[in-house]
């Protein structure tokens, strides 16, 4: 159970302003992702529980769930994270063709600017699928693919004690970028346990740097 994608080897090579896999590294922080929220039960719990530890994290949002839960994504704005884009109906990207690819990415991100402002936001793609024409896409129109340096594995089947024994194996490393999700109940288990243990190590918990 290795937390570190073996799609790191290539990825780590590219530019950060392309593909981001790192964050801060001159500091002991760590950037907690979360993907395919809001979520109205999970999401709430989690802020409550980033709240008691004084961390900050990103939330990479689905298109639909943000239209139907805004008072979610308009708290995880009011208590100081950052929002990202993780597509409008999370779909298999490799199915889509380019422009269907673009307008998932383009319809979320004009949602999620009537919340923060922005215009555009760092993408993650569904499932971490990267097809090279939206990856040269993304490239040429300035966007930045948020990628991860560590995943919880927190999607998978195994129990929040088999998650948690693997991140005391592998503790993470400062500047890396967790991958977790907030649409079920194991990330919050698993941050019950891990956060006031890396809180302890002296980790600080602050959202990716925009691009």
């Amino acid at each position: 159970m290795n937390p570190r994608p073996r799609k790191l080897q290539v990825l780590r090579w590219l530019p950060n302003r392309w593909v981001l896999t790192r964050g801060v590294r001159r500091r002991r922080v760590l950037h907690l992702t979360f993907d395919d929220g809001p979520h109205p039960e999970h999401t709430p719990a989690l802020l409550d529980l980033l709240a008691a530890h004084g961390a900050r994290a990103t939330f990479f949002l689905i298109g639909r769930e943000a239209e139907r839960h805004p008072n979610v994504v308009a708290r995880i704005l009011r208590e100081g994270h950052a929002i990202g884009n993780h597509s409008w109906s999370h779909p298999q990207f490799e199915r889509l063709d380019l422009a269907a690819q673009r307008e998932e990415i383009e319809r979320t991100d004009r949602l999620l600017q009537s919340f923060d402002g922005l215009p555009q936001h760092d993408f993650r793609p569904p499932r971490g699928v990267m097809p090279r024409p939206m990856v040269l896409d993304c490239v040429r129109r300035g966007r930045r693919i948020a990628y991860w340096s560590y995943d919880s594995l927190d999607y998978s089947q195994r129990s929040a004690e088999e998650l948690i024994a693997s991140a005391r194996r592998h503790p993470p490393r400062a500047g890396e970028i967790l991958l977790m999700h907030d649409d079920g109940g194991l990330s919050l288990r698993l941050l019950e346990t891990m956060l006031p243990v890396w809180v302890g190590e002296g980790f600080a918990f602050e959202p990716l740097q925009a691009a």
